[in-house]
């Protein structure tokens, strides 16, 4: 088990500009007679990010969730989301950030498996015939993959030390399963309700394994439950409840219901759920093909906090033949932005041609004027 002491080797000094020679100096004691030293960044990207002790450290489970969660935007939203909801326990001004450092590789794995004889540590539930479609329909894998984030925090002898860790546990939504080895796939859609049942007895398990863990003993846990999106979808998923468990407790509490969700545009479920929103998407891309013959059409996707829109990101594909086209359609939408777009979200254009970002047009929720920045 990894222990943390770091001393401050230097006083920290009041910044003008951000230059590598103004971070904190730290010696990070790795072993009792090994020391490394380490770098503590004096900035943040910005008041919502986490600084990071460098050089940084991997998670002891990396590449673990990226063979359990077979859509690469449920890995990328699962681990993003859990640092957001991660800022409402552990503020980023306090703490630092680090990947998992307890559950490691092998862990993840036995965990993530199903429950049997030769594996007891399975928290997926036992089967007694692989390939049996009653038995697996019966007892799906629910579970895809445990998230582990740590966050530390500087003590006034200037050290600093695990004040608390995060667990996302990714839920599925659709079971994928065989019914002959090699042949055909079989899907069965699972219910949230019987989701967040499975997801309560997992939650409970693995907190009480954390806490035989050497120095988990006593740090809250952060627990929030994701709900995956199919394998093929073309949006991920979301996080769909969360709760705290105290230091030294093994008792869950009641889960926190968290409204959240991804939606495409144009899709019917847009028009639907959010109408005003889809057809603004939908005017958007008429006004492009107006004067762009190139023009294929757009990809949105709408990012919502209690049926509030918070960030809406738009992929424009369209095929250029110089860079004076890029930057005249660049500026074309800096333009469509000002006049159509509300600026109480952020909002993100991406201009791209084939499989590359040609020129990206982004304005933060409140701010003016978007910024524009065209590659080279």
């Amino acid at each position: 088990m990894k222990k943390w002491s770091i001393c401050l080797l230097g006083t920290l000094l009041l910044i003008t500009g951000c230059t590598p020679d103004r971070n904190e100096e730290v010696v990070q004691d790795e072993t009792k007679t090994e020391q490394e030293t380490s770098i503590v960044p004096s900035y943040q990207l910005s008041e919502d990010n986490y600084k990071m002790v460098l050089p940084y450290e991997p998670s002891k489970a990396r590449g673990v969730i990226v063979n359990q969660v077979a859509n690469r935007m449920d890995i990328d939203e699962m681990e993003d989301g859990l640092r957001r909801h991660s800022k409402e326990v552990y503020d980023p001004s306090k703490y630092f950030f680090q990947e998992g450092q307890y559950i490691d590789e092998s862990t993840a794995f036995e965990w993530l498996s199903r429950n049997s004889e030769e594996n007891e540590a399975g928290l997926n539930p036992a089967i007694e015939e692989e390939y049996n479609q009653k038995e697996e329909e019966a007892n799906p894998k629910y579970l895809s993959h445990i998230l582990e984030q740590n966050f530390l925090s500087k003590n006034e002898d200037n050290t600093v030390k695990l004040e608390g860790i995060s667990i996302g546990i990714a839920m599925k939504s659709v079971y994928r399963y065989q019914t002959t080895q090699g042949g055909s796939y079989h899907y069965l859609d699972i219910s949230q309700s019987d989701m967040m049942k499975q997801a309560t007895s997992i939650a409970g398990e693995v907190v009480n394994r954390l806490r035989k863990m050497e120095g988990l003993e006593n740090v809250p846990i952060m627990l929030a439950v994701y709900r995956e999106q199919d394998r093929s979808a073309p949006i991920p998923g979301s996080y769909v409840a969360k709760t705290n468990v105290a230091g030294g407790s093994t008792s869950l509490g009641d889960w926190e219901n968290i409204n959240e969700q991804h939606v495409l545009f144009p899709s019917d479920e847009g028009k639907k759920e959010f109408f005003e929103d889809h057809e603004l998407v939908t005017s958007f891309g008429t006004e492009i093909a107006k004067y762009f013959p190139n023009y294929v059409g757009i990809i949105g996707e709408g990012f919502y906090i209690n049926d509030e829109l918070r960030k809406l990101t738009i992929e424009i594909p369209i095929e250029f033949y110089g860079k004076a086209e890029v930057t005249g359609f660049s500026q074309y939408a800096y333009s469509l932005v000002q006049d159509m777009f509300d600026n109480y979200y952020d909002l993100e254009l991406m201009i791209t041609s084939s499989d590359k970002v040609e020129s990206t047009v982004y304005r933060e929720a409140g701010a003016d004027n978007p910024t524009v920045h065209i590659f080279h």
